[in-house]
């Protein structure tokens, strides 16, 4: 047995994801195939600061037919087609334990980052990225007040691949009735670490990653970027506080600033990969709320694109990946590496 990860470097192997127990495989010997896969298209198109036919940009005419204010910094609303209600009857199914299903309340807002169309996270000054992070802050508080709500998530799906149906910058806040499955196994083993060791279990994983560094790509003084040693994207990521914070409502003004440092850097870092607006899937994975006594809980940020090769080559999950465990081809270490030789300055504006 060896604590070395470069023993692992170039024969299959799985890693345990301690977030929720499950497992990932590892195989870095297929990196050296050759690729005969589908090419996703490339859009490189300029897009413009306003667009009219844009439903997200401030003034203009929502799907459902509401006229948004001429916003001029991060502006929400109630989403038009919420997947989750709030008056929703509390309706519940039980058929010999065969048949089971529980009607569930919520509500869904939308968040629009910025006024610009032509913006994203990795292209956005600082300041309104910390206005941003402002919203997700007050709108924390708002949902958790309301006493029904036992769990609030937000995120953001970046890029048509990922099924973002509009580029104008936005992201979702979802507050409902019951805890969602993957906040669920983490939530499990969080508790569970706590007990055991008085600590959460992030405090001490951070501690340790720090110390070794090899998955670390951005440190400052209130966060931490790093790929997760488990990591089952390729170039997946995972921001945590480095104060065991149990939500946002948390964070003082100097780390909400920190957090949106954070955010540009990781993105832009993404962005100069390939040099190409980098989808992704990115969530903050936080507390329950209305629930009791949650000390045990961690904040953190996870953030998963699908982009493997290049700009054109798209990580499937599909085969194995849905029918036994997640695998990836190049570690973990590997995309850390690769992360942490790109630029701060966004390739636009490089040169």
């Amino acid at each position: 047995m060896t604590s070395d990860t470069t023993s692992f470097s170039l024969i299959p192997h799985r890693r345990v994801n301690i977030l929720t127990g499950e497992r990932v495989l590892v195989s870095p010997h297929r990196n050296k195939r050759p690729w005969q896969g589908q090419m996703e298209e490339v859009h490189k198109e300029a897009r413009k600061s306003y667009d009219k036919g844009c439903y997200l940009c401030p003034g203009n005419q929502r799907a459902g037919g509401v006229i948004n204010p001429k916003y001029t910094d991060s502006y929400v609303f109630i989403n038009d087609f919420s997947a989750l209600l709030p008056d929703t009857e509390n309706i519940q199914l039980n058929d010999d334990g065969l048949l089971i299903a529980e009607a569930e309340r919520g509500i869904c807002k939308v968040i629009s980052f910025s006024p610009r169309h032509d913006l994203t996270l990795a292209e956005m000054e600082i300041d309104s990225i910390e206005k941003m992070v402002n919203v997700w802050q007050e709108e924390f508080f708002r949902l958790a007040a309301i006493e029904w709500i036992h769990y609030i998530q937000i995120f953001e799906n970046k890029g048509s691949i990922m099924g973002c149906s509009n580029p104008h910058p936005h992201g979702q806040i979802w507050g409902q009735s019951s805890v969602p499955v993957e906040v669920s196994k983490e939530n499990y083993r969080f508790k569970e670490y706590y007990q055991k060791n008085g600590r959460t279990l992030l405090a001490d994983y951070l501690q340790k990653e720090i110390k070794r560094s090899e998955r670390v790509i951005i440190e400052n003084e209130h966060f931490v970027v790093l790929v997760p040693f488990w990591a089952a994207w390729p170039f997946e990521t995972l921001i945590i506080s480095k104060r065991p914070a149990n939500d946002i409502r948390a964070f003082n003004r100097e780390e909400k600033r920190d957090l949106a440092r954070t955010l540009q850097e990781l993105t832009v870092r993404y962005d100069n990969i390939f040099q190409t607006s980098f989808p992704y899937s990115a969530g903050i994975h936080q507390a329950p709320v209305n629930s009791g006594n949650q000390s045990f809980w961690h904040w953190h940020m996870h953030f998963y694109p699908p982009l493997l090769r290049s700009a054109t080559i798209k990580k499937f999950m599909v085969g194995y990946e849905m029918l036994g465990d997640p695998q990836r081809d190049f570690t973990p270490e590997y995309a850390a590496e690769i992360m942490s030789k790109q630029s701060k300055i966004h390739y636009k504006k490089q040169g």
